[in-house]
């Protein structure tokens, strides 16, 4: 797309907003403060490097689709991650699973990680001036066979899972105070019952007594911050999960640690947008997993729909940005990865820009004062204003592909390395 065209429907865009009192300027600077946290396991299908050739599944994990060119070696992911990022604008962190540390081949168990094995990945981000957050992986292990990890009744297999979560929270914080900038942690895990269970009490009990266990050992918040995530079910927990939002909300406020909210995790008919401001209220933040669920968790790639939408108007009527923790989790194996990356993070950028140049002072000021027919009809007209023109122009002060020109850059991409693996 020409400069010149850009700048112009900039300048209108400029000028329509300006009526409604909002500075698009001022907007794109905000929208330049918001980081988000791209999920590795987007390159591989969820794979991970434990060791040569490894596959996972299980757990709830379950990536379709065969597209080729399928990141096999960390520096193989890192190539495809830079392609990704140099075609985003804006600033991006990078999220990492504990499978993908840097093992040298060895098999390395999960309750024997250090940093060193991450290292390398520090480094990497270091470089880039960027971020890094942090998962336990507590999945796709044979200890975690039988559905039960941190909850587990075997006390031999709930301190493995135990140990393997206070080492990621280690070296979370060694990311975080090598990099500046802090480490969030966020502990998923997939326990629970395909059938209907008796006793869910004890199942649950555990789980607390070894969060209490894995959070006594205290890091300074500016190295890490912790979060737990709930689900509502998963393959192989289609009856109970124990982690559930109930369980999860209730110990986070209890011991103000963030709660992630995955939007892909609730009944499809359930706002995760309505929750925000109601959980914000008892925790200082939150952490996201901005996703697309298909009738169920089907992780599909995020596109701006209403219920992204409604999650980012909610954090910037709030005025939460700077408590929300925003990450991405997807992982579509049926098209180019590279593509999906972009495409989901365009889209959230391009939400949260939506909800910046809403004019909610006059929209609070119509609800007030129950003028419901022009806050309906003022909410109708904004869905027509030219935002598409503000993030073009976004997109270019970034020096980076405006429109479909970066669909030319990731088949270009796709035909010189990806199809070549």
């Amino acid at each position: 797309m020409k400069k010149e065209i850009i700048e112009k429907s900039y300048q209108l865009a400029k000028e329509q907003y300006a009526e409604l009192d909002i500075d698009t300027d001022k907007v794109l600077a905000e929208l330049d403060n918001i980081n988000i946290s791209l999920h590795c396991w987007q390159t591989d299908d969820v794979g991970g490097f434990e060791k040569a050739g490894s596959v996972l599944g299980g757990g709830g994990i379950q990536a379709t689709g065969n597209f080729p060119g399928k990141a096999k070696t960390i520096d193989q992911m890192r190539a495809d991650l830079d392609k990704a990022m140099s075609l985003l604008p804006g600033k991006q962190r990078l999220n990492l699973h504990a499978i993908y540390g840097e093992f040298g081949g060895k098999l390395i168990d999960r309750d024997q990680i250090e940093v060193k094995h991450f290292q390398g990945w520090i480094d990497w981000a270091k470089a880039r001036g960027m971020g890094l957050d942090f998962n336990c992986t507590c999945f796709s292990h044979p200890l975690a066979d039988d559905g039960f990890t941190l909850s587990s009744k075997d006390e031999k297999i709930r301190k493995f899972w135990v140990e393997h979560t206070k080492r990621c929270r280690m070296i979370g914080a060694e990311m975080g105070k090598q990099l500046g900038t802090p480490s969030v942690h966020n502990i998923w895990i997939p326990d629970g019952s395909k059938d209907t269970p008796v006793d869910r009490n004890t199942l649950r009990k555990q789980l607390k007594k070894s969060l209490d266990e894995i959070f006594a050992v205290k890091y300074p918040k500016e190295h890490l911050k912790d979060s737990v995530e709930s689900k509502l079910f998963g393959i192989g927990s289609e009856s109970m999960v124990v982690g559930s939002h109930d369980f999860y909300v209730g110990y986070a406020i209890k011991n103000n640690t963030m709660i992630t909210l995955d939007n892909g995790h609730f009944h499809p008919t359930e706002q995760v947008g309505d929750k925000i401001s109601s959980i914000l209220n008892f925790v200082d933040e939150i952490l996201l997993h901005l996703t697309r669920g298909v009738r169920w968790d089907s992780d599909h790639v995020l596109t701006f729909n209403d219920e992204l939408l409604l999650i980012a108007q909610e954090i910037v009527r709030c005025k939460a940005l700077k408590r929300v923790n925003i990450g991405l989790d997807f992982f579509d194996a049926s098209l180019n990865r590279i593509g999906a990356y972009v495409i989901g993070t365009r889209s959230a950028q391009m939400a949260f820009m939506y909800a910046l140049l809403e004019p909610i002072k006059t929209l609070v000021k119509f609800e007030e004062e129950g003028r419901t027919f022009e806050r309906l009809a003022l909410l109708e007209l904004l869905r027509t204003m030219p935002f598409g023109a503000v993030y073009d122009y976004y997109c270019l002060k970034s020096k980076t592909p405006v429109g479909q020109d970066y669909i030319n850059e990731i088949m270009k991409y796709e035909k010189e390395v990806l199809l070549k693996r």
